[in-house]
């Protein structure tokens, strides 16, 4: 745990660690209490300093972990980072499910309740959209036009309908009609088709396109019915036909819609997407621990949290591998690393391509440090589940899901694997908005929370700065994640955003 003393000019993680992070700009000179040193060097705010003499080609270790090795010998007091720390790999015991221990659910008295739609399937949203769903890029011109022909006029007669919202992408076309690019496409489409946070969905296409909508209803076993309609421009006779039509659809879901009234619904019907970006190095310090201690709660009321992003668990995975439920858990997990070597090895990249520069100019120096940091989202419970991208996630618990660590496409994976609320940290700024799901800003640090307090939800920089504990902040999120499950508006909601980030993963050749 870190030292989280608000006078302390550094933090250390762990006694093992040989490096520790500024808290502020240190320069040289500047004699660290608790620490028996004197910085040898200017150290930017969340970068590391090292605490004694590292050789070439020894360890660098953070959070008693390793984040890479040392290319020169680093002297008591410098600066530790890209300039003189490489990463290459490393043996790691997976040791599956060493660590898994029995979950202490709350009892039946303590559960925590929030105010829900509950839905003829019997999935719980929290929120009611009517979703305007596109099979191919060829219907986004029209699918955004069946959207705006609902005007907040019309919205205004149908108070318990948060909106229409279009949700467009770049692919369906010229793309092969089977394979891995295929599936994951397919997988979110339908994902979004049966969502909670959807009181009623459209789906459009142009109607000659490689991704049918009638072998995705097929391939998933979707029935057409009030609630679900397609259409398509060629059979509808164009653009101008197509919404006139469409937007009469929707129409006339609008009066069904409003019928949906929130109601109390247990925790448990809560699925959590855990997400980062624009990391720094107080990421995995405070924010990412403290949503780690929310997470912790909800699996103990009873819901389901899904970390995703593989590429940023590389070179952590093996702490998520012994709190495995099981090896054929844990498997997957490796399965899903090794994968992603052998694809961005025959694409001519690297798993170190991240960090970001963002991300380096915020401390962090490789892939392994950044990929500790954010496996802390997870918190501490047992890993229940592995899934692919977009894959319903159908066991309770901490689970995760595969993707890459782009942002909105891993998002736009997890809300189609039934997530129906979004949490996401950032250390260096993220406006990140998601509809239909909810998304809760966790600011890492105060300087950027106070720099971007129209839309930073929560600050957890607090955590070092007020001495408040990690557990603390976590019960500080859980609590503001029933308020916005029961319908209270997250800070990006309220400036209109996430009607642009819909972007499934896409994999394979364009052609």
């Amino acid at each position: 745990m870190a030292d989280a003393d608000p006078v302390r000019l550094t933090i250390r993680l762990n006694a093992a660690d040989n490096v520790i992070t500024a808290r502020a700009e240190l320069l040289p000179g500047t004699e660290i209490p608790g620490e028996g040193l004197t910085v040898a060097q200017p150290i930017p705010s969340g970068h590391k300093v090292a605490t004694r003499a590292i050789a070439a080609g020894e360890p660098i270790r953070k959070y008693d972990q390793i984040i890479g090795f040392a290319t020169d010998a680093i002297a008591v007091g410098e600066h530790v980072h890209v300039h003189n720390v490489e990463m290459h790999d490393f043996e790691r015991d997976y040791a599956f499910g060493v660590d898994a221990r029995p979950t202490a659910y709350f009892n039946d008295s303590e559960l925590a309740t929030f105010q829900g739609f509950r839905r003829d399937s019997g999935r719980i949203g929290t929120r009611n959209y009517i979703g305007v769903l596109t099979s191919v890029n060829c219907s986004a011109t029209a699918a955004k036009y069946i959207a705006e022909a609902i005007t907040p006029e019309v919205l205004a007669k149908y108070p318990n309908v948060d909106g229409v919202v279009a949700l467009t992408h770049s692919t369906g076309c010229g793309m092969a009609g089977d394979g891995e690019g295929y599936a994951n496409l397919q997988r979110v489409l339908w994902g979004m088709a049966r969502h909670p946070n959807f009181a009623g969905v459209l789906m459009v296409g142009l109607g000659c396109e490689v991704n049918q909508i009638d072998f995705l209803l097929e391939a998933y076993g979707i029935k057409r019915g009030e609630g679900f309609q397609t259409m398509n421009i060629q059979d509808a006779g164009g653009l101008r036909k197509t919404v006139e039509w469409g937007s009469g659809i929707i129409r006339d879901m609008l009066p069904e819609a409003n019928k949906a009234e929130r109601g109390p619904c247990p925790a448990s019907e809560l699925t959590l997407a855990l997400q980062c970006g624009g990391s720094d190095a107080y990421s995995g310090i405070t924010a990412n621990p403290a949503l780690g201690e929310a997470a912790n709660l909800l699996v103990r009321h009873g819901g389901t949290a899904v970390l995703a992003e593989t590429p940023e668990i590389y070179g952590a995975e093996h702490l998520l591998t012994r709190r495995a439920v099981s090896r054929e858990v844990g498997e997957k997990l490796i399965e899903r690393i090794k994968w992603w070597e052998d694809y961005t090895a025959r694409n001519g990249g690297e798993m170190n391509n991240n960090p970001s520069p963002g991300n380096k100019r915020g401390g962090l120096t490789t892939i392994l440090e950044k990929s500790l940091g954010a496996a802390a989202k997870g918190g501490t419970t047992n890993l229940t589940g592995v899934y692919k991208y977009g894959e319903p996630v159908t066991a309770k618990g901490f689970t995760f899901m595969d993707s890459p660590g782009y942002d909105p496409a891993s998002i736009t994976g997890q809300v189609a694997s039934g997530s129906n609320i979004v949490t996401f940290t950032t250390g260096r700024g993220s406006v990140y908005g998601c509809k239909p799901a909810p998304s809760l800003k966790l600011a890492t640090n105060s300087t950027m929370y106070r720099k971007m307090s129209d839309d930073m939800d929560i600050n957890c920089g607090a955590v070092i700065d007020e001495g408040i504990s990690v557990e603390e902040m976590g019960k500080r999120i859980f609590d503001r994640l029933l308020e916005v499950a029961s319908g209270s508006k997250t800070k990006s909601e309220e400036q209109g955003m996430g009607d642009n980030e819909f972007i499934p993963w896409q994999i394979g050749a364009v052609m």
